[in-house]
């Protein structure tokens, strides 16, 4: 039986592996590494955030992004944006360095058993864990708008379903949207020789500004501080307080999680979008009909009147909504039983990431909620790594050695029986 199991291998499963294997935990870890960067971003992406705010963490410091960059005659310096592969090579590479070998599987269950929990995958026997850490990304809280839902396939899809936009060239595409996901894949289907449109509810676009440069003088540094998640006091607290974050009543937290740091484009995509990509700001979508191969989508203005769009395909760049109930591969009586924060529908967690179930840990987009819109980037990972880590130590600490479950010491070490080993050595 393990001591964990991190099911999610992108940045925060990478990180809570690094930490747990640097403090001597019998740790696996299952998933494909850095899965939504390398499969579910359309190629010529770049990262939004700062270099120096998108590392993965592990003990000591090590590891960053800028000795990535570095020793591969590469560049990531502050103000200048980093291309999406770049960040994804970067995570690989780190896997490799910090982390045990990780098995590239798919978790199909995790359920409890006895004191601990049994993951069962689509590969290999069951595996038997003390605790787990689910760090399971953004992706299965892809939010589409319920007036899609009545489209056949290949009618609409989510911007993180595509890697390649280019099979879009010569037809008109609705993005819905106006984040920087919108933005820069509506950018990147004109210039893929597509003809986007861009459809948002915001009667106008927010764009992030220039970023400030890093050596500036004390008084302004001090009125305008650079953080992880950008330049200002806000920010700063939401970056560097977590924890602080953390006792604030549970409505105050819900609201922050909501709208804090809210949908906006960044600086080097202006120019970009806006020479090439019309937009139809203020209009809601009411409704989404087939219309022979194409789709008809109705509008309404915030004056109440009525638009018609008829396209070739609809992107919706709506963003992720983190909920218990869209995570399946978790017992659903474990999940039903588990606190959550205030009316939101993600878990109430202690300091140290641990849910109201012993020895059931979350990091990531899930723990917004409870720790602040940090936890919605790479640079959370920093702060969620480390005391994750701590929390299952404390956790095996209070139980002691356990008894192998039933059938636990048939479990094979090291990759899951079955799962070849050529991913990542």
């Amino acid at each position: 039986m393990d001591d964990l199991v991190v099911i999610g291998a992108g940045p925060y499963g990478l990180s809570v592996a690094a930490h747990a294997a640097a403090a001597g935990l019998d740790v696996r870890v299952l998933g494909r590494p850095m899965a939504s960067w390398r499969d579910h971003m359309p190629e010529g992406m770049f990262l939004k955030s700062e270099p120096w705010s998108s590392n993965l963490s592990a003990p000591g410091g090590r590891y960053t992004l800028e000795e990535y960059c570095r020793t591969r005659g590469l560049t990531a310096r502050h103000g200048q944006p980093l291309p999406i592969g770049t960040f994804s090579g970067y995570g690989m590479w780190f896997a490799r360095q910090a982390c045990p070998e990780v098995e590239e599987v798919t978790v199909t269950h995790v359920a409890p058993q006895g004191e601990g929990f049994r993951i069962t995958t689509d590969q290999g026997p069951a595996l038997y864990a003390r605790t787990v850490a689910l760090a399971v990304g953004v992706l299965p809280f892809a939010h589409v708008p319920t007036g899609l839902a009545g489209l056949p396939p290949g009618h609409c899809s989510h911007s993180s379903d595509h890697h390649d936009l280019s099979r879009f060239a010569g037809q008109e595409v609705a993005v819905l949207g106006a984040g920087q996901a919108a933005l820069e894949t509506a950018a990147l289907l004109a210039e893929q020789g597509a003809r986007p449109c861009l459809v948002a509810r915001r009667g106008r676009l927010h764009w992030n500004t220039v970023p400030q440069p890093l050596e500036r003088p004390l008084l302004r540094a001090l009125r305008d501080p650079h953080s992880g998640l950008g330049t200002g006091w806000r920010s700063w607290v939401w970056s560097e307080l977590p924890w602080a974050v953390r006792r604030l009543p549970e409505a105050t937290r819900e609201r922050i999680a909501a709208t804090a740091l809210g949908p906006a484009g960044a600086w080097w995509l202006r120019d970009r979008f806006e020479r090439r990509v019309p937009a139809l700001l203020g209009h809601r979508l009411h409704r989404a009909v087939p219309a022979g191969g194409r789709t008809r989508l109705g509008l309404v203005t915030a004056a109440g009147e009525s638009v018609v769009l008829d396209v070739a395909h609809v992107i919706a760049a709506t963003g992720f909504v983190p909920a218990l109930d869209r995570l399946t591969l978790l017992d659903a009586g474990l999940r039903a039983g588990l606190r959550t924060v205030g009316g939101s529908r993600t878990p109430e967690l202690s300091a140290g990431f641990e849910s109201s179930w012993p020895g059931l840990f979350f990091a990531g987009l899930l723990t917004a909620p409870s720790f602040g819109p940090s936890m919605r980037f790479v640079h959370g990972a920093g702060f969620a790594a480390g005391r994750l880590v701590a929390g299952v130590r404390r956790r095996l600490a209070a139980r002691g050695p356990l008894p192998g479950s039933a059938g636990a010491g048939a479990v094979p070490r090291g990759p899951v029986a079955g799962q070849p080993k050529t991913y990542l050595r």
